[in-house]
């Protein structure tokens, strides 16, 4: 049973349970603090593969089995699939998860989409229309570049607000029904909104995406009548150092200071003094492979009993960009309790 709180959210009474998941990241990622805990690095970032792009949908392949294996599922057993990814019509994901057969739905909201993913598979599971599903997203660096920046060989410079897009890939096994050995629970979300204030920076996305943070995590607030004293921890996806600034300024603007328990997955995926990633990682793998491999983890040891995951996405394209558009942001608000 579920039930609406407010004009965006949903409270769960009982949850729908995330099964398992797994992890699979390049080289950068997994020399980084939180590269032990990851189910694969990669030996090289292209994975074996002939192109930037066929390599990021090989993430995608990748994830999906092991999350899949870990699961003790079959890819009959799963009812659907969400996915997506940030590359033109989302090519990384139906080029790399047509092997497995599951009926599938694509989902694009930028480097929000590993929340967006697992929002609407936990609405398919509870709203009676599916008995497990699958949510699985990616980045690569060097396909993302090429898709929203500049060619590799084009050695440009990266002013110190950049962030550095994570290659990795994270997939979850949605199921109603608890079991031994699921890692958590999603209890309910808040569905975010389109923010823009107008930053036209493609090379700033945590300021982009900050406002949009900024309301997602406030309209929650009021929506569960409740405050950062009710989460361990409240995470964003990729916000980056310049971001996290300017959510916890926005947030203090209207009377909530969640600046003892946030996290950011870009600040902690890589080291900032030893990896020079400037502000932190972005990309859909950052928040996907940070959920999988830390925050799950930290929760199945009862270091965090409840935490709420707000991935973070800049809805920009080389259209837009070129034709001078500003960059709107979107976040997506999951709760999330230990089983």
């Amino acid at each position: 049973m579920h039930k609406r709180v407010g004009r965006a959210s949903v409270k769960y009474e009982e949850g729908v349970y995330i099964v398992n998941s797994a992890s699979v990241v390049g080289t950068k990622e997994g020399q980084g603090p939180l590269g032990h805990l990851f189910d694969r690095v990669g030996s090289d970032d292209l994975f074996d593969c002939n192109t930037w792009e066929e390599a990021e949908s090989a993430l995608q392949k990748e994830a999906v089995y092991m999350a899949l294996k870990k699961a003790g599922k079959k890819p009959e057993e799963i009812q659907m699939m969400f996915a997506g990814d940030l590359l033109g019509q989302s090519i990384a994901t139906s080029f790399g998860l047509k092997q497995f057969e599951i009926p599938m739905l694509g989902v694009y909201g930028a480097c929000s989409t590993c929340g967006e993913s697992m929002l609407l598979g936990s609405m398919a599971i509870e709203g009676g229309f599916a008995d497990q599903v699958v949510c699985v997203t990616s980045s690569h660096f060097a396909s993302a570049e090429k898709e929203f920046r500049f060619p590799l060989e084009y050695g440009n410079q990266r002013p110190l607000s950049a962030t550095w897009t994570v290659t990795g890939s994270g997939a979850f096994v949605l199921s109603g029904k608890h079991s031994h050995g699921d890692r958590a629970k999603i209890t309910g979300f808040t569905v975010g909104i389109v923010t823009d204030y107008g930053l036209k920076d493609s090379m700033n996305m945590g300021a982009c995406m900050a406002p949009a943070a900024a309301s997602t995590i406030e309209r929650h607030f009021k929506d569960f009548q409740c405050g950062p004293e009710e989460y361990d921890r409240i995470i964003t996806g990729d916000l980056g150092t310049v971001g996290q600034q300017i959510l916890l300024d926005l947030l203090r603007e209207k009377g909530y200071d969640i600046a003892d328990v946030h996290m950011d997955c870009g600040i902690e995926i890589y080291d900032a003094d030893t990896q020079d990633t400037h502000a932190g990682g972005s990309g859909c793998g950052c928040s996907a492979v940070t959920f999988s491999a830390y925050i799950l983890k930290q929760m199945e040891e009862k270091f965090w009993k409840k935490v709420l995951f707000i991935p973070t996405g800049a809805l920009l394209s080389k259209t837009s960009f070129n034709e001078g558009q500003s960059v709107p942001g979107v976040a997506h608000a999951l709760v999330i309790e230990h089983v």
